[in-house]
């Protein structure tokens, strides 16, 4: 995606190419094959759904064709994680590189002994406590949360906390939040109104303490090492600062 002219510009393949992801189903079973993959273009060519989609289809609303509600319904399903994970850009990671991706960004840390370490900031943890189960020490509610609602109960806003969306996205790429769903919010009456709205939980209480932190016992860098491998398997002719910035480790 890129402006042209003042206009936006949707890469894509054409519709007759046959190596065009033509369903949901077609780009999770490529998102298994890579392992990860932005939502929209980059600086490494190639890796991304928007170039291997029609460029026809976005935002339409139809959740045959249109990416857009792709990634809305793969959320929804948890057969892939998704959020902002790529350089603070939206994409996915399969459920077998999730672990790479977790211990190589958060640099072995749960959470909670991040902070201790002083290596997470105070609005970071009004966020992380929103989610924190109460009766289970270490463990996280799975109640989904609207992001809007989570803002007002993180304390951010005009007479609170700042910069709640660059806090929310720094907490995606180091994997303690990742987007489950989207939906509409719902007036007194039980009626849906304006556009839908993220839904975040932590990993762990989507897929469980043990699937996302089973690479743990590697050292973070040799989780960051597989991850620029696979890139350099399948986009070969990649930069190698674009690699890295793409493993994304801290």
């Amino acid at each position: 995606m890129s402006v042209e002219n003042g206009e936006w510009i949707m890469r894509g393949l054409d519709w007759n190419d046959p190596f065009r992801i033509r369903s949901r189903r077609e780009l999770v079973s490529w998102i298994n094959e890579v392992g990860f993959l932005p939502l929209f273009g980059n600086e490494i060519k190639g890796f991304s759904v928007e170039e291997h989609v029609s460029p026809s289809f976005w935002w339409t609303g139809d959740t045959e064709q249109d990416p857009w509600e792709w990634r809305e319904i793969i959320a929804r399903s948890r057969e892939a994680a998704y959020g902002k994970f790529f350089g603070g850009k939206a994409g996915f990671i399969s459920l077998a590189w999730l672990p790479y991706f977790a211990n190589c960004r958060r640099d072995g840390y749960d959470f909670d002994s991040l902070y201790d370490e002083g290596l997470a900031n105070a609005r970071s943890k009004r966020i992380m406590d929103v989610f924190a189960d109460p009766e289970h020490d270490g463990a996280w509610k799975s109640d989904p949360i609207f992001s809007t609602e989570l803002k007002k109960l993180a304390g951010f806003g005009k007479e609170g906390a700042k910069n709640f969306p660059g806090i929310l996205t720094e907490l995606q790429m180091w994997l303690y939040l990742v987007v489950v769903d989207f939906r509409r919010r719902q007036n007194k009456r039980g009626g849906e109104y304006g556009m839908p709205v993220s839904i975040l939980l932590p990993p762990e209480a989507v897929w469980g303490y043990d699937a996302v932190t089973a690479a743990y016992g590697e050292a973070p860098e040799v989780s960051a090492e597989r991850i620029a491998e696979q890139i350099r398997k399948h986009w070969p002719a990649a930069e190698e600062k674009a690699v890295r910035r793409m493993v994304g480790k801290r």
